[in-house]
């Protein structure tokens, strides 16, 4: 199974624009850029499926043995199959109902998500660097050291008050990556213009594809 990483982005960016322009419409006090990454999630998912992908929310991490409580493994924001396909669930009881041939985990693509803003609805955001620089790049290194999954990427949505900003944030992010040596390749980056609200007036995301384990 291949994955084309700009078709990705493609259908993610259409997505959160798809939605900035609803809440537009709606004249919502809220933007896009009042949504955390939890609430964020549904609105990337309706975009994935609607270009036809299988799109699998929390999904536990391949586990070298059976774990004794589904409650204590890690889990991926979003796994994506091709063409709408089932995702195997090798910790679940098989059942009359499922699939007859579900794709195997390390098939899939694995997503994490981080949602980054330099304003929010308490004001500028003075967390806004470490967030970057720290939280994605941890997902980087849990993605990349599964020996299970051999397709994955990290997704960063960033809002800032211009294109010049998000654009100089992005380049700084995969600089520090590559300097502490760390699985990730240069990204397929979307972005459009939002209505300012809170300070921010741009959204951007940068999907970086992370190399798998053997690959490093």
């Amino acid at each position: 199974m291949s994955f084309s990483v700009s078709h990705l982005a493609d259908a993610l960016n259409d997505a959160l624009a798809t939605e900035a322009a609803r809440l537009d419409h709606r004249q919502s006090p809220h933007g896009l850029d009042s949504l955390d990454e939890v609430r964020l999630h549904p609105v990337l998912r309706r975009g994935l499926e609607a270009s036809g992908y299988g799109v699998y929310p929390e999904q536990m991490y391949p586990q070298p043995a059976r774990p004794r409580r589904e409650t204590e493994c890690e889990r991926c924001d979003l796994v994506v199959t091709t063409d709408g396909q089932p995702l195997h669930a090798p910790w679940r009881e098989p059942t009359l109902f499922d699939p007859p041939r579900p794709v195997p985990l390390d098939e899939a693509f694995w997503l994490e998500v981080k949602v980054i803003g330099q304003f929010t609805p308490d004001g500028p955001n003075s967390r806004y660097s470490a967030q970057l620089l720290t939280g994605a790049a941890r997902d980087v290194q849990k993605l990349s050291r599964n020996r299970g999954i051999l397709h994955a990427g990290v997704l960063i949505v960033l809002f800032a008050r211009d294109r010049k900003t998000v654009d100089h944030d992005l380049a700084a992010w995969l600089d520090h990556c590559l300097r502490c040596g760390l699985s990730v390749r240069s990204p397929s980056v979307r972005g459009f213009e939002i209505t300012d609200r809170l300070g921010n007036r741009r959204c951007s995301l940068g999907l970086y594809p992370v190399r798998p384990a053997e690959a490093s």
